[in-house]
């Protein structure tokens, strides 16, 4: 015969209301403000793409150009996060350890696309690299175009995503121990393998994920990339657009589905990466 402990029998008979009433209010500012925040409209969402009938929400999610935008969407913005996670990593770095004139110019640009209105980046960025741009009309004698077209997309998001890998490998960066290096040089390591298997091993998970927020923020990006590509379908047209077109079209569960797809491989992508971030850390540990 199993006794139950007085502690379990108290807790048992305690009311929901007064268990509730427990739970510290940092808590429940939390959660009330992610429930009215995130949970409540993602659960909108999916309800409303629920009103289409099976057949007909896999026929919106599947169809031609509904695949073509997440081609255009998903692969360029995975391309910019990585070729960030280089780049962004390698500034951070300039910017950590050498001191050269007008750094802090550099250092404050650096946060230029977290202030700059992304319409207007778009309108900058096109027509720099127009074919009569400063930089596309260096690029158009050798046959690259780069505004409206796919290469725009991409140039458009790795503009609004580079801050997100630099100011994430900054601070990590500034709070790692020169000594650990030296010692690596003392005992005969030359400076690729000191950064191969001393500095690199505990930056990756930090790198990783600069390259998810940067991947995030450029799977969501509109104002610039509507207006640096063509938004032809089948080559430069982005989910976002897409979604907005359907909205302009009144296909409100249409815009949903796609919405919903978006979010779903979104949400896969950054779960995998995630994974990869622990196993990383477990990797060094």
């Amino acid at each position: 015969m199993t006794t139950v402990s007085p502690s379990l029998e108290v807790q048992r008979k305690t009311p929901l209301w007064k268990k509730l009433g427990r739970v510290p209010w940092t808590w429940r500012i939390t959660i009330g403000y992610l429930t009215v925040m995130l949970f409540i409209p993602v659960v909108a969402m999916f309800l409303k793409a629920s009103t289409e009938p099976p057949a007909r929400f896999w026929a919106i999610a599947t169809s031609d150009i509904a695949l073509a935008t997440y081609n255009v969407t998903f692969v360029t913005a995975i391309f910019a996060a990585l070729l960030n996670g280089v780049f962004g990593t390698l500034i951070a770095w300039v910017l950590v350890r050498y001191d050269f004139p007008f750094k802090r110019v550099i250092d404050a640009t650096v946060d230029l696309p977290f202030a700059l209105p992304t319409s207007v980046a778009g309108l900058t960025l096109a027509t720099v690299y127009s074919n009569n741009g400063w930089i596309g009309s260096l690029l158009a004698p050798l046959g690259i175009q780069i505004s409206f077209s796919r290469t725009g997309v991409a140039v458009a998001m790795i503009f609004i995503s580079l801050p997100f890998i630099v100011r994430t490998v900054q601070p990590v960066l500034q709070e790692m121990e020169h000594e650990i290096e030296e010692a690596a040089w003392c005992l005969g390591a030359s400076q690729w393998q000191t950064f191969w298997k001393v500095i690199l091993p505990p930056l990756f998970p930090t790198i990783l994920t600069g390259v998810a927020l940067g991947f995030s923020r450029a799977v969501g990006e509109y104002g610039s990339t509507v207006i640096i590509s063509s938004n032809t379908p089948y080559q430069d047209l982005i989910a976002p657009v897409l979604i907005f077109q359907r909205l302009e079209q009144y296909d409100y569960s249409g815009a949903t589905v796609i919405g919903i797809v978006l979010l779903s491989i979104s949400l896969v992508l950054l779960l995998a990466i995630n994974f990869l971030q622990a196993w990383a850390r477990r990797y060094d540990s």
